[in-house]
């Protein structure tokens, strides 16, 4: 996976610049890999996800869960102990409250959004993240990812379809790190930080690919 993200780094380019927009952004940066301050998170996810591809030279990569399912609408990993099921559905304006200028699309229901092409309406949303740890489930609240939207399931090289995203376990298995990255409209990626059977945090990245 890190030799195909590299190469897809090499071919896109990393921009350390914001998008240019002739309206108002107000997507915030507190949930940026670079907000990590927490030595041992931030080391893990430099290992795996783009924005911390300029800390990840020299890290091994991490152990990870297999997808054993997946479809247009869900994505699902499981191992003997751990087992995470993503599902999605369509995102339909008409039962969220739109805040518009000129045309471009600022706010979704008063909060700023992430994902797909900013100023436009996103095309699905998280409905759901079901994590089960031995026979204990973890509550995953609303708030980690109701304005994350357009996640991407699967990608076709070559005729074969394959997957960008993971579940990711730390070397002393206390936590894991749930992973999505669309590559789409200047990449966006997602990661989940479910530590000793709790969720600590999320981190949010966005508009590094020229």
């Amino acid at each position: 996976m890190r030799n195909l993200i590299c190469l897809v780094l090499a071919m896109s380019g990393l921009s350390v610049m914001a998008q240019d927009l002739d309206y108002p952004d107000f997507r915030q940066k507190k949930d940026n890999f670079s907000k990590i301050a927490e030595k041992d998170i931030r080391a893990d996810v430099a290992s795996f996800a783009l924005a911390g591809v300029d800390e990840s030279i020299g890290k091994a990569p991490l152990a990870s869960i297999p997808v054993i399912d997946y479809g247009p609408n869900f994505i699902k990993y499981a191992d003997d102990n751990i087992q995470v099921i993503i599902k999605t559905g369509f995102f339909l304006g008409s039962k969220h409250k739109l805040m518009m200028q000129e045309g471009h699309l600022l706010r979704i229901d008063g909060k700023p959004y992430y994902g797909g092409v900013y100023g436009q309406p996103p095309r699905t949303t998280i409905e759901s993240i079901t994590v089960v740890v031995g026979k204990d489930t973890v509550a995953i609240p609303a708030a980690a990812y109701f304005d994350l939207y357009d996640t991407k399931f699967s990608f076709n090289e070559n005729g074969a379809t394959r997957s960008r995203n993971g579940v990711f376990l730390s070397n002393d298995k206390h936590t894991f790190y749930i992973y999505m990255l669309n590559i789409d409209n200047k990449g966006v990626e997602y990661t989940w930080v479910i530590r000793d059977k709790q969720y600590l945090r999320r981190v949010v990245d966005y508009g590094f690919l020229n």
